[in-house]
């Protein structure tokens, strides 16, 4: 029998899950001794009222709300920095954080470099974020980042190209309040670009070298609840029972990932959303039929595990035929959702032939490869990349 090492969990003080989740906020913060929120959130959420809902909540109870409404998708240096000298400047005790990952992001990274000063890159990896920022308690309008669990954050560098991944304790929401209300009219295309991220977590934090017997739970779990019904949600997004599924999925999955890492997928995946803008969802989409095909010598049981919990074969069929039907199933899952390659999406060829080596360096550096079961070269990242313009 083999008996693992101890694992460290780092997880939100509080969860509170399920339907109505989000009507829970001020006895939330009435638990963590907060009066002065600042919302942070984007222009749908305000035009969609889920906002004005929340700041009527608040001023019901007597609390007083700021909002910032700026961030943007793919949040970025600049479009965090005026949330930024808000949280400096002003008299905040904590960020609420209402939206998909974008927002939920953009204050992970307001919390912190907003309390401590600095600038987002002297915060990104491989520098460990251990110091708290503000508390942030998030609420996510979409299920796929898992943002409100984990203690990572994505930044992009306009400078640079590159999209900085923030790592650490000071990154992790302090209480998730997981509504899958939320979530019900969420268009198609971002309901399939969430699904597959979250699907994607659940798979790399499986076959990560950093899973433990805690993220293998919930990474196995994610994969059940989210694989049989993410056809579901994109076809009839008004499926209730299917929308509470893939909600809770994909908030295991971001605590699977959380604690066990991703790997090539996520780390292939950021550059073509820096250089290309790409949202994030939808390039994990792009990368992970090949990138699975790429990984499987290095964890065939794994994979096939992963084929077993997510339906599409039977526990007793052996290894390889497993892995060959998990390759089918992904190729098929993008082919449903309709998620379009490279070209379609409208990157330029001669743009990437530029750039996919710079690219291919900065999946190395964010350390995410490492993890991976069959740890590629430059040379088979690139490869990798160029394939995606085959397909």
């Amino acid at each position: 029998m083999i008996i693992s090492q101890s694992t460290q969990i780092i997880l939100p003080r509080i969860l509170q899950i399920g339907g109505g989740a989000s009507a829970e906020l001020v006895s939330v913060l009435s638990s963590l001794n907060c009066h002065q929120p600042l919302i942070v959130t984007d222009e749908m959420m305000v035009k969609l009222g889920y906002v004005e809902r929340i700041r009527d909540q608040l001023s019901a109870s007597g609390i007083n709300s700021d909002v910032f409404d700026q961030t943007m998708p793919e949040p970025t240096v600049a479009s965090i920095q005026a949330g930024v000298d808000m949280v400096r400047y002003g008299d905040y005790d904590c960020l609420v954080a209402i939206g998909g990952g974008s927002p939920i992001d953009s204050a992970k990274a307001m919390a912190v470099v907003g309390k401590f000063g600095g600038q987002m890159r002297d915060y990104k990896v491989p520098r460990i974020v251990d110091e708290l920022g503000l508390p942030l308690i998030a609420i996510p309008t979409t299920a796929g980042t898992g943002s409100e669990a984990t203690r990572f954050t994505i930044i992009s560098d306009e400078q640079t190209d590159e999209k900085m991944l923030c790592l650490g304790k000071g990154f992790m929401p302090v209480a998730a309040l997981v509504d899958y209300e939320l979530t019900m009219s969420l268009p198609p295309r971002t309901t399939a670009d969430t699904g597959i991220d979250a699907l994607t977590h659940a798979i790399e934090a499986y076959v990560s070298k950093k899973a433990s017997p805690f993220s293998d739970t919930q990474a196995l779990a994610a994969m059940r609840l989210i694989s049989p019904n993410l056809r579901k949600v994109y076809y009839d997004g008004s499926n209730i029972e299917a929308r509470e599924q893939i909600m809770l999925g994909a908030t295991l999955a971001g605590i699977a990932f959380s604690n066990a890492s991703v790997a090539l997928v996520h780390g292939m995946s950021r550059p073509i959303g820096a250089f290309f803008h790409v949202p994030h969802g939808l390039s994990n989409a792009m990368l992970l039929p090949s990138v699975t095909e790429f990984s499987i010598a290095g964890a065939p049981e794994r994979y096939a595990q992963c084929a077993h919990e997510m339906g599409i074969t039977d526990a007793g069929l052996d290894v390889p035929a497993s892995n060959k039907a998990l390759l089918e199933e992904l190729s098929k899952l993008n082919v449903d959702l309709e998620v379009p390659t490279l070209e379609q999406f409208g990157a330029s060829k001669k743009r990437f032939d530029q750039v996919v080596k710079t690219m291919a360096e900065q999946a190395l550096a964010s350390g995410s490869p490492s993890n991976n079961p069959r740890v590629p070269s430059i040379d088979q990242m690139i490869e990798l990349y160029q394939g995606l313009w085959n397909t």
